[in-house]
């Protein structure tokens, strides 16, 4: 019972540095560059399943399995982007209804 340490406090000029070296490890990248990048990756994945359904429609597919994954992908993606939006705006609307 005597090895248990008592809390210390984490002074701001110490986390300033913790941030500052986060920063540095993840190269600077902001979670809206990371969204940007997300939501073009989603972009490709959407035009490559429009492509693969107009190729069905047209008779043009070639093989019939990677068409449907495509598809696939693409509907499990958006359904992930979506959840991903939904979860952001109600943080967002938590953070509107927190008192000052």
């Amino acid at each position: 019972m005597n090895n248990i340490s008592g809390i210390s406090g984490t002074s701001t000029a110490e986390l300033l540095k913790q941030k500052d070296r986060i920063e540095e490890s993840s190269g600077g990248v902001d979670f809206a560059q990371h969204l940007k990048t997300a939501l073009g990756e989603e972009n490709a994945r959407q035009i490559t399943a429009e492509q693969a359904v107009g190729d069905m429609a047209s008779g043009q597919v070639k093989d019939l399995h990677q068409a449907a994954l495509a598809i696939s992908k693409a509907e499990t993606s958006m359904k992930l982007m979506l959840e991903i939006r939904n979860k952001a705006l109600s943080a967002y609307k938590e953070i509107g209804r927190t008192q000052l």
